[in-house]
């Protein structure tokens, strides 16, 4: 019988195949196909070449099994709409896909109970990590539960400062604005953002003032316009500004919802954009940013970029190497024609 003789003709090939083929053990083939154990280099090279006659794949459950591992990735997201969990989670695919790792998407719609849910779903197909976002920056309490399971936060940090955390630079985006505003020679800023008791709306107001400040500037207005993060406060904000402050040369708006609708009430009211207000807007969210007549300027929070650096450190705790703390990932300023 000759060695195409023996290939077989019916069902999956097995292990079993390719040993009699190479005329091995099975424990043989098994150590040459993982590239371990001692052999003569001859007695590998059959088994390989065997493996490639015969087409074998690998059955991956049981490689799974092998290595501990099942080769899955869990994303819980509490950003049902995907604004900011969808760029994350393709950031986090662009850097676990070349490992052949798959993620399961588990969307909380912000509910404990639907969390508690998916977190012993994922334990029990058992994952080999889990990657946790959701749409806000706020610190969020620590997934419960987690059996000693890697975890890392992305954009939503923990609030254990044991876990690991990827955010954005929340403070240096603010600061390429306002600078980018400043050395545009405007000196009459106002800023309109969302909820007060959103940190990103906190923070990013802070450093306006202390930014301004250092300049030896005040806010136009003489103070934070805290609202909603849509664009019908930004047409509301607009107005309230200029009422009280008509010099008013600029806006640093919270989030590109917000400055789109102050640019359409500019507009309305015949004040030319950038030429007699300049506008930024944040989180460079195309559908927004392009649509606003004129484009916006704005500023960019990296999603992708925090998802792959989260996948990576993931990755690194699947193997040993975890880290906790929170690693920030620097913003970039996007020029349009608003600013």
């Amino acid at each position: 019988m000759t060695e195409t003789d023996r290939r077989p003709t019916l069902g999956r090939v097995t292990l079993a195949d390719v040993a009699t083929l190479a005329g091995v053990s099975v424990g043989t083939a098994s150590k040459a196909l993982r590239g371990n154990g001692r052999m003569r280099p001859e007695t590998r090279e059959r088994v390989l070449e065997a493996a490639r006659r015969l087409d074998f794949q690998p059955n991956e459950a049981a490689r799974a099994l092998l290595a501990g591992r099942t080769w899955t990735v869990g994303l819980i997201t509490t950003d049902g709409i995907g604004r900011f969990s969808t760029p994350v989670l393709l950031g986090a695919e662009d850097a676990l896909g070349a490992g052949k790792i798959s993620v399961l998407l588990c969307d909380t719609r912000g509910d404990a109970i639907r969390e508690r849910h998916y977190v012993q779903t994922l334990l029990a197909r058992r994952v080999d990590g889990i990657i946790v976002t959701g749409r806000r920056t706020d610190p969020r309490p620590p997934l419960q539960g987690l059996q000693n399971v890697p975890t890392v936060y992305a954009l939503t940090p923990s609030e254990d400062p044991r876990d690991m955390s990827v955010a954005s630079d929340d403070e240096g985006g603010a600061r390429l604005a306002v600078e980018h505003l400043i050395n545009s020679g405007r000196r009459r800023i106002a800023h309109v953002s969302g909820p007060a008791h959103h940190a990103a709306a906190r923070h990013r107001a802070r450093l306006t003032e202390d930014l301004l400040g250092q300049n030896g500037l005040e806010l136009s207005g003489g103070h934070v316009h805290f609202g909603d993060w849509s664009e019908a406060w930004g047409r509301r904000a607009a107005r309230s500004v200029l009422r009280t402050a008509p010099d008013t040369d600029a806006f640093f708006c919270g989030n590109d919802q917000i400055a789109r609708g102050v640019t359409d009430t500019l507009r309305e009211d015949g004040h030319r954009v950038p030429d007699d207000i300049a506008v930024v807007g944040y989180d460079n969210w195309d559908i927004m940013a392009l649509a606003s007549r004129p484009p916006l300027t704005t500023i960019d929070m990296n999603l992708g970029e925090i998802g792959r650096i989260a996948a990576l450190r993931l990755l690194d705790a699947i193997d040993g190497r975890g880290t906790t703390g929170v690693e920030t990932v620097p913003c970039g300023l996007v020029l349009r024609e608003s600013a």
